[in-house]
């Protein structure tokens, strides 16, 4: 019995041992996870550092630089549009009026010099026609009756006078069929043949289609535009200057433009010429400023697009960085700092003025102008920081 008795013992101590180890090391494990990964959280690199291995410095194809000191245009930021002249912009209507009958027109269309654009339907077109018709019919006898007035008139049988007013009659029906044939070609009708109830509007020149005001069936007069056509061949930029900045603007200068329209990342740069500076000021008190391009031929620039402008007044020295060295994260102009080899810091930056894919920098406080900057490979370096968070 007493054997019993101990062994019954042993085994309970036995089981209590055990079961205060497993408690020991449940409690034990928790905390060697966690000290860990307070340790990788204190080595990690922080939110705006990238760190690359030499493979893959030299997979991205980084060059760097500092910052280099350029000349650059100074001048008047002023914003406008892009224009045509008069004589490029022509506005088609239907000089006697009528029913739109058939168009195909879009707005946007390329068309091409003498292109039908629209049909009118107009029953005084028959009217038109069949007095032209009846007058020539008329004309036709009067000439006949000069020629034997003129005879007769020769041959003394009959009067001066009546030879007088045969010569008049003819030439007054000559002249009432040349103003209504006039009238027909105005129209788009044919002189003369067959009588139609339908005239062609046609293109009177080359361009594109700004606007489209009408629809099939609907009635129009001789004072509504139907269409309007742009010829682009001939763009300017007609910027606005305020009174006070109008003195320092010459004929000649340099005009440095993007357009509104235009990302950061495509961001491109253009230029023209100060043709003419306007002598009148607005309600608004500015003046306009009429500038030619360097070149036309350009198919993004269309008429009407807002522009953002620099009409250079002198040049100045400024700390510049090369585009490819800037990048736009969350809003904001960042470019990459070398801090050591493969370690690379984004810095923020505030952009000034641009010039030949150079662009004026200013840097924060504390980060000298003598930094080393990444200049070509930037973006690389923005997208793997990127991913990086993403992973976290």
């Amino acid at each position: 019995m007493n054997k019993i008795a101990s062994l019954a013992l042993l085994l309970a101590l036995t089981l209590a041992g055990c079961g205060a180890d497993k408690k020991e090391n449940a409690e034990a494990g928790p905390t060697a996870e966690s000290k860990a990964a307070g340790a990788e959280a204190v080595s990690g690199e922080a939110a705006d550092v990238v760190t690359l291995s030499p493979a893959e410095q030299q997979a991205a194809g980084l060059k760097t630089a500092r910052l280099a000191d350029r000349p650059m245009g100074a001048g008047l930021a002023v914003t406008g549009t892009l224009d045509v002249p008069p004589e490029s912009a022509v506005r088609i209507t239907a000089p006697l009026g009528g029913f739109v009958e058939n168009t195909e027109l879009l707005q946007g269309s390329r068309v091409r010099k003498g292109e039908v654009l629209a049909i009118i339907r107009n029953p005084e077109f028959v009217t038109l026609q069949q007095d032209y018709l009846e007058t020539r019919a008329r004309l036709d006898y009067a000439r006949t009756e000069l020629a034997r007035q003129k005879e007769l008139y020769e041959q003394e049988v009959a009067p001066q006078k009546n030879y007088q007013r045969a010569q008049a009659d003819y030439q007054a029906l000559q002249v009432q069929t040349n103003a209504q044939a006039a009238r027909l070609r105005l129209a788009g009708l044919p002189v003369g043949g067959r009588i139609v109830t339908t005239a062609t509007l046609r293109a009177p020149r080359a361009g594109f289609v700004r606007t489209v005001n009408v629809t099939v069936g609907q009635a129009v007069t001789a004072t509504d535009a139907l269409f309007e056509i742009v010829d682009p061949e001939h763009l300017h930029v007609e910027l606005t200057v305020f009174e006070r900045d109008v003195a320092r603007v010459q004929h000649g200068q340099l005009i440095r433009f993007t357009l509104a329209s235009d990302s950061t990342s495509s961001r491109r740069e253009r230029t023209a010429r100060v043709y003419l500076v306007g002598k009148a000021i607005g309600e608004d008190r500015t003046v306009r400023v009429h500038g030619h391009l360097d070149q036309e031929n350009d198919p993004a620039l269309l008429p009407g697009l807002y522009v953002r402008a620099m009409i250079e007044t002198g040049r100045t020295q400024a700390h510049t960085l090369p585009d490819a060295a800037l990048v736009r994260f969350e809003g904001k102009n960042y470019a990459f700092a070398v801090e050591a080899p493969g370690r690379y810091r984004l810095v923020p930056v505030t952009l000034g003025r641009s010039e030949d894919n150079f662009t004026e920098v200013t840097l924060p406080e504390g980060v000298p102008v003598t930094t080393t900057f990444v200049t070509d490979g930037a973006y690389s370096l923005l997208a793997k920081m990127k991913n990086a968070e993403e992973e976290e």
